[in-house]
């Protein structure tokens, strides 16, 4: 690498370490949901086994000095301005707001390691050490996908534990209980023991503290925000937010010793690389994938593929797994490879628009993000309450993992070169992703995921269908992906959606 580009690439990721890539949101109103899901305790959970796992004990009963000693603490409060802005943001939800933080920590963490000139190599991110440069973790679209299905998970399974205690005890909120308290918040017959916003915010804390292990200060203080916003609106006493706090906390701790071991620590296994071109090789393959950069960089997380899944087996994977993509020099590569020639010399304003919108690289939430987004805006349009969208989350978030997954193993069973590394005359116009071609992972996610919104949102299902196709295209538009790539992850994608369908179709809730 020359030193005129090593400085430009330093001074990139300068900038992009100083910017903080904070999600700035439209204010959001708060809406009374359209539901309660009053069984929402039995339904089916991802981790526990049964909600039996964690207990809540008996809350204060209504009549006890005690509780109307909280009760007295909710009418003597005087909000300050600061306290109704924090209040207001929050009522947008937990799992809404929670979401989007985990969204603006994959933009500020998706920044690959510079080439360190003195060792001679590109140093890998400590996760005992997460705030050394480079900085734990670089969150590329593999550990996004399994970032927001960690997230995601925790959510639903601690709600669902949640809703199983609330009409057990069915102890009421606040203002139910005591008509001299007026809550700034819509007041609903859901349960107010344990505090749901309690329990998402312990859940998301804790997983998001494992998986930003730098960000402790920033979530802790989130944390305590979103916490005390409850009181603040008088929607919540103080024992309905310990005891959702503790529920939270532990069903936390049971979603992160399924992450610990899930494969990941082994994702990252380069000593695996040569045999795996050996195997592609005998398989056919007559031109394999390398790297772009210069100096050559790793393959990114090249055994992300063995990681496990979420919504169906090892075995099922492999059976999933797409047929060879055209072979080099084949009337099928070749028509490809000709359709990417010509793209560069007739791309019209509206492709590369949708070829930009779509890029999500470096310094973007990545496609996983993308696709959280929808999701979580989703929930809002239709007016989920906090269980019902954090199930939507928990199935959108282990389908991105899932598709990733099944994505990463075939990417490095093939092991197929970008379009550049075939022809020099095939330029990218967004960069190009450091591992291989075949199948490409946004129409993958992006093909999950719709599959899943299309499910949960029928009114929606042509809208989720048309961006995921326009993700897909959006690659082919870039020049970094052949039409096959594209075509064919799409239907991968929408496979593992499936699956997540079947989940969904057997946990209780419904549609």
């Amino acid at each position: 690498m020359n030193m005129l580009r090593r400085l430009g690439i330093l001074s990139l990721i300068v900038l992009l370490n100083s910017c903080d890539k904070s999600i700035d949101q439209p204010s959001l109103t708060v809406y009374e949901p359209a539901g309660l899901d009053t069984k929402g305790g039995q339904w089916k959970t991802f981790v526990l086994a049964s909600t039996d796992e964690v207990t809540v004990p008996a809350p204060l009963t209504t009549e006890s000095s005690a509780y109307k000693a909280e009760l007295q603490e909710l009418k003597s409060l005087n909000i300050t301005a600061d306290q109704q802005k924090t209040i207001d943001y929050w009522s947008a939800g937990g799992v809404y707001r929670w979401n989007e933080l985990a969204r603006t920590l994959a933009a500020n963490y998706n920044l690959p390691p510079v080439y360190d000139e003195i060792q001679k190599k590109y140093p890998v991110p400590d996760a005992a050490n997460p705030t050394a440069e480079p900085k734990f973790p670089f969150c590329n679209p593999p550990y996004a996908s399994r970032m927001f299905a960690y997230l995601g998970v925790a959510q639903y399974d601690a709600l669902v534990a949640a809703w199983k205690y609330k009409y057990q005890y069915n102890r009421l909120s606040p203002a139910k209980v005591d008509a001299g308290i007026t809550s700034k918040l819509p007041v609903t017959d859901l349960p107010s023991y344990p505090s749901e916003d309690a329990v998402v915010a312990a859940a998301s804390f804790e997983v998001l503290k494992v998986m930003f292990p730098g960000e402790v200060a920033k979530l802790t203080a989130t944390y305590e925000a979103h916490r005390n916003s409850r009181i603040w609106a008088k929607a919540n006493v103080r024992s309905d937010l310990e005891a959702g706090e503790a529920l939270g906390k532990a069903v936390a701790a049971k979603v992160i010793a399924r992450a610990k071991a899930d494969g990941m620590g082994a994702a990252n296994n380069q000593a695996a690389v040569a045999a795996m071109i050996a195997d592609a090789k005998a398989r056919g393959l007559r031109k394999e994938w390398t790297s772009l950069d210069a100096p050559a960089r790793p393959p990114m997380l090249p055994t992300f593929g063995n990681v496990k899944t979420w919504n169906f087996t090892e075995a099922q994977k492999v059976t999933m797994r797409p047929s060879p993509p055209p072979a080099l020099g084949s009337a099928g590569f070749e028509k490809d490879l000709q359709e990417l020639r010509d793209m560069g010399k007739k791309l019209t304003r509206d492709q590369h628009r949708i070829a930009s919108y779509w890029s999500d690289g470096v310094g973007s939430y990545t496609p996983p993000g993308h696709w959280n987004r929808e999701a979580a805006n989703l929930t809002r349009k239709y007016k989920e309450n906090e269980l019902r969208a954090a199930r939507t989350m928990a199935l959108v978030g282990t389908s991105l993992m899932d598709a990733g997954i099944a994505c990463w193993d075939t990417k490095f069973y093939y092991y197929t070169p970008r379009p550049f590394q075939v022809d020099h005359a095939v330029r990218s116009t967004i960069g190009t992703p450091n591992f291989p071609s075949f199948t490409s992972g946004h129409s993958t996610f992006s093909g999950a995921a719709a599959t899943v919104l299309a499910y949960l949102f029928p009114n929606d299902a042509d809208a989720m269908q048309a961006l995921a196709t326009e993700a897909s295209l959006s690659r082919i538009y870039g020049c970094i992906h052949y039409r096959s790539d594209s075509d064919v992850g799409l239907v991968h994608g929408k496979a593992v959606g499936e699956y997540a369908i079947k989940r969904a179709q057997l946990d209780g809730a419904g549609r």
